[in-house]
């Protein structure tokens, strides 16, 4: 998606970022800044072993230059443990907002209440904690993630076969998410296949034993939905070890649809050795994070609504808010699956197409 640019007087320090329309501009600047005046905030990322997540980390420091922010930062490298002991530093070191994408989205809890406790905003990016409260939740409606990528498969096969679902980790609400809506969707909308879901832990090795099994036990797999692209390449080497990595045209071909966008999904589309992905939007994860956190210290509020950065901001329960930025279904052809619109592969919108 290309970045919007917008102008508003009452919020003139943002005016190179694209704002929600439902922002209330009052507000005082009440954050203390660093020494050199500007607002310290911390950022701790997930992890760094996949493609989109580096992406994320790319993008982070231009965003915070962008938005005046002086940036700490952290890895928790997908242990909730790690997470909280960089809450802990983040403290120390005396940050004005935290921004976070915590991986276990229960076991959060403890630290988000003494973030509050400090009265330090946190902003959550692509996962929503399923207790406690933060500033403001970023991600993608990742029921549509499910959905969309149930609609391309059950288009492509007719309505009738098998395909296997690789889940991220069921104790994610985007894992659950994820599942949940695929299923429900084929269970409404292709009764007639059969879905063979494996957890996967987020785990690229796991998934590709957990496909080669399903491919030995029922050869007649036609599709395979994989829930991010951490399961990419095993997934890729597994259906080339059988002999079923072929062109679309080709028989044998089995479909496959992931979610991420990364500029290898892109491509390996292009080439026809996968067929879709939903492009989970890491600039925009990265440039709104930073963007929700500047408003908490300016002391803005925001309600539901459409924002005019093409998203909408629902409440998803009692005082918790989330920005659902959009995330296109993308395929070789930009056509339409079971009512779902696509983008061609190549669109230059896309962020998995911009990245230098």
């Amino acid at each position: 998606m290309t970045l919007r640019h917008h102008r508003y007087a009452c919020f003139a320090t943002l005016a190179a970022l694209a704002v929600p329309a439902l922002a209330a501009c009052g507000g005082s600047g009440s954050g203390t800044a660093s020494s050199g005046g500007k607002p310290v905030i911390g950022v701790d990322y997930p992890r760094s072993d996949t493609d989109f997540w580096n992406s994320y980390i790319k993008y982070t420091p231009q965003y915070a230059k962008e938005l005046g922010l002086d940036l700490k930062t952290t890895n928790s490298q997908n242990d909730v443990a790690k997470l909280t002991a960089n809450a802990q530093t983040f403290i120390s070191q005396g940050v004005k907002g935290v921004a976070m994408a915590p991986q276990d989205t229960a076991a959060i809890a403890p630290t988000l209440a003494q973030m509050e406790a400090k009265k330090i905003p946190v902003v959550t990016v692509d996962t929503r904690p399923d207790t406690g409260k933060v500033y403001m939740v970023v991600r993608a409606d990742n029921r549509a993630y499910g959905e969309k990528a149930c609609q391309y498969l059950g288009t492509k096969l007719g309505g009738k076969g098998k395909v296997v679902m690789l889940q991220g980790d069921l104790s994610s609400i985007n894992g659950r998410d994820r599942t949940e809506a695929f299923n429900d969707c084929m269970k409404t909308n292709y009764p007639g296949i059969k879905v063979f879901g494996e957890a996967t832990n987020w785990d690229g090795a796991v998934a590709a034993q957990k496909l080669q099994t399903d491919l030995t036990a029922h050869p007649d797999i036609k599709g395979v939905y994989m829930q991010s692209s951490f399961a990419l390449a095993g997934t890729l080497q597994v259906l080339k070890q059988k002999g079923l990595l072929v062109d679309p045209k080709n028989k044998k071909h089995v479909f496959v649809v992931s979610n991420d966008g990364i500029p290898e999904e892109l491509k390996d589309i292009g080439a026809g050795k996968i067929d879709a992905t939903v492009s989970q939007p890491a600039d925009l994860y990265a440039k709104y994070a930073l963007y929700y956190l500047k408003a908490a210290i300016d002391g803005k509020t925001f309600k539901p609504g459409k924002t005019d950065h093409d998203s909408t901001i629902i409440q998803a329960r009692p005082g918790l808010l989330e920005d659902q930025l959009s995330a296109p279904l993308v395929t070789s052809d930009g056509g339409t699956y079971g009512g779902v619109s696509s983008l061609k592969s190549d669109d230059t919108s896309l962020w998995g197409n911009n990245l230098g």
